[in-house]
């Protein structure tokens, strides 16, 4: 929990710097578990490797690295930011994709 603490201030530095870094968000191919295969803009928000993806009709995801290879994820739907339970790691065989084995959930961009 002191974790969750700990990343909600980084989001919200993140989410403060989207409006200026929309010009760097990259076109990309995003898989979640709940959305399935979509396409959609991928911004990088700090040197640690945190990200967004966002695309129209689907909700916008955010990642924030915790130490390397664990994250925690959030999900915004327009009115209301959420964090999802657990933790995500890296994954061993596709570095774009990120899982939690708590939740049996991926999220992924390429």
């Amino acid at each position: 929990m002191k974790r969750l603490f700990l990343a909600a201030p980084l989001l919200a530095v993140a989410a403060l710097g989207l409006g200026s870094a929309a010009a760097f968000a990259k076109p990309a191919r995003c898989f979640t578990t709940d959305d399935g295969y979509y396409n959609c803009d991928f911004r990088g928000v700090d040197g640690a490797g945190s990200f967004v993806i966002a695309a129209n009709g689907y909700p916008t995801y955010s990642l924030v690295i915790d130490r390397p290879g664990f994250a925690f994820g959030f999900v915004n739907f327009g009115d209301r930011n959420i964090s999802l339970p657990g933790e995500y790691v890296r994954s061993r065989d596709d570095a774009a994709c990120w899982n939690n084995p708590e939740t049996n959930t991926k999220i992924c961009a390429w």
